[in-house]
């Protein structure tokens, strides 16, 4: 029998593998994709906005510095966009220290990075290549049955299975699920314009487009549609598809160049209503499924495994039951209260800002008025991004 067996080896499920290293604890590590996806991933278009405190999280872990230097872009600024309105909401670093907000790196990259430390370490088993069949929980551990005939046990079972995830199901807990009925396309383009490290978010009519920068005159566009017109946009000739992202973007960075996948993903939040159970805990979007509108999801997702992670060694060190409530239930207070008022926050806001109706149209040229004219705000959430 295992102490923890993870369900999940996407970024948070081997953060939270990592996490555990000279514990002494026994880890295993459940993935249906074959063992080589895990360690070389493809590169799926999307790029993660490192808040400080994640990129500390990293070094920490020794993760860090398996992430190539030039695949690291700065983020010096933020800013927000309504339509056609001059004002924006800008974010920035706090008295003029030149300190970027944060950094700019693939997530391919990431998932490669936490995958070579965690073979340096040799502390998991792994079980590729493999879904679970069956669940059958204990009072002193839950028994899984693999599809390919194999049978584990753990003490501690870790969900961090995605936004839809399985574990969450087999366990009875409900989520709040929001399924959007729009397609977040990204992609990397080339551009003659200088971005200047500044990321743009754009609530423009009938379309939601971010242009996060990256290093040699590049940026990674986000565009948000109705489904069916992202799926269309996507599958446009290459040319043709630089053109129009140009077009919709204005030309602020002038004439575009495509350089890397398009890749297409269907919206979706998710909250679940509790993170864990008897013997059992849920990180990373198994969670919570943020709007990738504030691209903070990941660093929630990094800091909810940092959060469990202390408490299961803290629980282990002092001899204690690492799967009981009393271990896991501080773990779901303060992910919970840390997690609630940026989720609930940026789901207003999305609501807010694609509303095609006059009155929110409105509503949110006033906010954006107001908020560019209230320093202590924008304060605040440069802050939150530096805070290490």
């Amino acid at each position: 029998m295992y102490d923890i067996v993870i369900i999940g080896a996407g970024p948070s499920g081997l953060a939270f593998a990592c996490s555990l290293a000279g514990s002494g604890l026994s880890i295993a590590l459940v993935d249906r994709k074959p063992r080589e996806a895990i360690e070389n991933p493809e590169d799926d278009g999307r790029e993660i906005a490192l808040t400080h405190h994640s990129i500390n999280i990293l070094k920490q872990l020794d993760v860090w510095s398996f992430i190539p230097s030039d695949a690291v872009s700065p983020l010096r600024e933020a800013r927000v966009l309504n339509g056609g309105s001059p004002f924006a909401l800008r974010f920035g670093p706090p008295d003029k220290t030149g300190e970027a907000l944060g950094r700019l790196v693939s997530n391919f990259q990431i998932r490669r990075a936490l995958y070579r430390q965690l073979d340096v370490l040799n502390n998991v088993d792994f079980y590729s290549g493999c879904a679970i069949s069956a669940m059958h929980r204990m009072t002193d551990r839950t028994d899984l049955d693999l599809e390919d005939g194999r049978k584990i046990s753990a003490r501690l079972l870790v969900g961090a299975d995605s936004r839809f995830s399985w574990v969450r199901d087999q366990l009875g807990i409900s989520a709040e699920i929001d399924r959007l009925g729009r397609g977040m396309l990204v992609t990397r383009m080339k551009h003659e314009g200088n971005h200047g490290g500044v990321a743009t978010e754009w609530f423009d009519h009938h379309q939601t487009m971010a242009m996060l920068p990256l290093n040699n005159h590049r940026s990674s566009a986000v565009i948000t549609l109705p489904m069916a017109e992202s799926a269309k946009l996507g599958a446009m000739p290459e040319e043709e598809f630089a053109a129009e992202v140009a077009r919709r973007y204005r030309h602020r960075l002038g004439a575009m160049q495509v350089d890397g996948p398009r890749c297409l993903y269907p919206l979706a939040t998710t909250w679940s209503r509790q993170f864990v159970k008897p013997r059992a805990a849920l990180i990373g979007d198994a969670a919570v499924g943020m709007h990738p509108v504030t691209a903070h999801g990941f660093n929630l997702g990094l800091q909810g495994q940092e959060l469990l992670a202390q408490y299961v060694l803290a629980a282990h060190k002092k001899g204690r039951d690492i799967g009981s409530l009393a271990t896991l239930r501080p773990y779901e207070r303060r992910h919970q209260m840390n997690a609630m008022p940026i989720f609930r926050a940026t789901n207003l806001i999305v609501k807010l800002f694609t509303d095609e109706r006059p009155p929110a149209w409105v509503g949110r040229h006033a906010a954006l008025r107001i908020a560019s004219f209230a320093p202590g705000l924008r304060r605040r959430v440069s802050n939150m991004l530096l805070a290490d």
